[in-house]
């Protein structure tokens, strides 16, 4: 029998003074079996960055046409497709093409994600947002993690501050460069 996903929940602390959000947020994301820790802080970490009203996880790896997280109004209408990882561009096309907005967290070194994608032909490229989480970073996060985990988020002039147990965290999420000039 196939092993399920574990829930995992996080209480997290949402200080985001850039967007002047400030939340108290209960989180449950299921890990599913194929999903590294790393990918799962990532997924989380995201879902803060991002966090607005409709925001929320879909199947994901259960589901391999839907993003890590999206925005829907009360319409159903997608509004904001946003993956974590590394996707393909195919996949960016398509997203593009579905919902106004369109963000990328790579929780990897992106370089050959990068070059990859300069190959490929997406529509409104210009439009999509490609992030770069620190691999070091959920490397951290992903060895502190716990069935239940309370972290604290705060981001300030783009300087992104995480307490996660005892370990603190500082770093930035840049841009990444793309579609090549």
């Amino acid at each position: 029998m196939a092993r399920g996903a574990t829930i995992m929940q996080f209480d997290v602390t949402l200080s985001d003074v850039d967007r002047a959000v400030y939340e108290t947020l209960s989180v449950s994301a299921a890990q599913h079996p194929s999903e590294s820790a790393e990918y799962l802080a990532a997924r989380v970490l995201a879902y803060a960055l991002e966090y607005q009203e409709g925001l929320t996880f879909t199947a994901g790896l259960s589901v391999g046409e839907e993003p890590a997280l999206w925005v829907r109004d009360l319409t159903g209408q997608l509004h904001d497709w946003i993956e974590v990882g590394t996707p393909e561009g195919p996949r960016l096309h398509k997203a593009s093409k579905a919902a106004s907005r369109v963000a990328v967290y790579c929780h990897k070194e992106p370089s050959a994600w990068l070059r990859g994608l300069a190959r490929e032909r997406v529509h409104a490229a210009e439009r999509i947002e490609l992030l770069a989480l620190p691999p070091a970073v959920l490397g951290s996060l992903a060895q502190g993690l716990e069935r239940r985990n309370a972290w604290a988020i705060s981001r300030i002039e783009g300087a992104i501050f995480v307490t996660a147990g005892p370990h603190n965290h500082e770093f930035v999420v840049p841009r990444l460069d793309w579609p090549p000039s």
